[in-house]
């Protein structure tokens, strides 16, 4: 039995393929062990410094806010970049020459630009122009940073994902009358969207842990930012770390099974369901028997559903 990516395995690969995973669960788990130890023998397994965790102000002065606010700015960052890297990604492909080159500079531009550079010059600007108070200009650079950076790649995960479609079913629309811009609502980006979905749910998990960069640098009240001053308090920093990248691994976990959901959904409501049309479930048009619809000599055969 093959596959196309490669042949299966044979018994000696089997025999190999189980000893390799036997050793790599031993390294793995000396290495845990090793972890484990290290960290006993620094003193950071001890009750007291894991103790703030089973008490609620730890959760509701510190974490639980900047939980909040790592979400409040992801959430911002995805219902803004979404749309407008679909824009920019349809621009991309448009015919006309004034459409398709500004759409590419644009987000070839920002999409070359660190995320970070972008964070910092947005709460420059927003600093300067003074249009934002000083408590919300983080949260405004740092949404504007991950919307100009994640919105260029999305742009290119839209476009790719539309051409990576069969040229067919362009041309089978156009054959029908369908013009470009139906064409690709009705029939190119519902499609494309299955495909697109996954890299799609890695750029919004992207766009989560990027709210990390304006804590560390602008002062945005992130999960982030609000550990450093919890450890500052409890003087637990490794642990500290510990428990918000479990909470990040939570987050994140959380999103790609429900991506994981909604694409199986997609995909089994566009299955065929396998129904056989007939010969007295159709109504056969009697103009189109009588040739009335017909081209040349022979004339053309239709019916109705």
């Amino acid at each position: 039995m093959t596959s196309v990516l490669y042949d299966a395995p044979g018994p000696r690969a089997k025999r190999r393929n189980a000893l390799f995973t036997v050793i790599f669960l031993v390294l793995l788990a000396l290495l845990a062990w090793w972890v484990w130890q290290t960290m006993d023998d620094k003193g950071q397994l001890k009750w007291d410094l894991w103790e703030p965790f089973t008490t609620s102000e730890a959760w509701t002065t510190y974490l639980l806010p900047g939980l909040g606010d790592t979400l409040k700015a992801a959430a911002l960052s995805m219902i803004i970049a979404l749309p407008l890297g679909a824009v920019f990604g349809i621009a991309r492909l448009s015919d006309h020459r004034w459409v398709r080159l500004p759409a590419a500079w644009v987000v070839e531009f920002f999409r070359s630009i660190p995320v970070l550079l972008l964070m910092l010059f947005a709460n420059e600007v927003y600093a300067r122009s003074g249009s934002v108070g000083s408590e919300d200009r983080p949260l405004y650079a740092v949404v504007t940073g991950l919307v100009l950076y994640n919105a260029s790649v999305l742009a290119e995960i839209v476009r790719a994902g539309i051409l990576a479609l069969p040229r067919g079913q362009t041309e089978a629309a156009y054959a029908i009358g369908l013009r470009k811009g139906q064409t690709m609502s009705s029939i190119l980006l519902p499609q494309a969207v299955t495909a697109m979905l996954p890299a799609i749910v890695s750029q919004l998990v992207v766009i989560v842990k990027d709210t990390a960069l304006g804590g560390v640098m602008i002062g945005f009240t992130e999960l982030l930012n609000t550990r450093s001053t919890l450890a500052a308090n409890y003087a637990n920093v490794i642990p500290s770390f510990i428990v918000v990248a479990v909470i990040f691994i939570v987050l994140n976990f959380i999103l790609t099974s429900f991506a994981s959901w909604l694409e199986r959904r997609l995909r089994r409501s566009k299955r065929s369901t396998g129904a056989v049309l007939h010969e007295d479930t159709v109504e056969v048009n009697p103009a189109a028997v009588d040739g009335s619809y017909g081209s040349g000599a022979g004339g053309t055969f239709g019916g109705t559903v």
